[in-house]
């Protein structure tokens, strides 16, 4: 299951904030970019149906927390897309990334520097 383009900033808010309420969530927007309370509320309800937030009520006010941890959501979602758009290829994905984001020399030898990294601890 997938967030909206909305729901995914206010889920970035509260991977952020770990918990919050209502208000703090609101506060999380810059103030010419906030949406009305009603607007985060159904955005809330929404994301509680698909699983990715829940909350503790707290007399009258409702705590949100995650369900979904920001990095679980972020791996799926760039796996459907190496699906999707590379065939499954994370080869075709990577000759794509560094061929059509413009990084920097440096920046490559960044990356090499991490799959280096990583292929070191396959091999332990």
């Amino acid at each position: 299951m997938q967030l909206s383009q909305t729901e995914e900033e206010l889920m970035q808010h509260l991977w952020k904030l770990k918990k919050a309420f209502m208000k703090d969530l609101l506060e999380a927007y810059p103030e010419s970019e906030q949406p009305a309370p009603t607007t985060v509320a159904t955005l809330l309800k929404r994301m509680q149906d698909k699983g990715f937030v829940d909350y503790k009520q707290f007399g009258r006010s409702r705590e949100y927390f995650p369900l979904v941890k920001k990095s679980d959501y972020f791996s799926k979602h760039v796996n459907g897309l190496i699906k999707k758009f590379f065939n499954n290829s994370t080869s075709q994905f990577a000759s794509f990334f560094t061929s059509e984001t413009n990084l920097s020399e440096k920046e490559l030898q960044e990356l090499k520097s991490i799959i280096d990294k990583e292929i070191k601890k396959k091999q332990s």
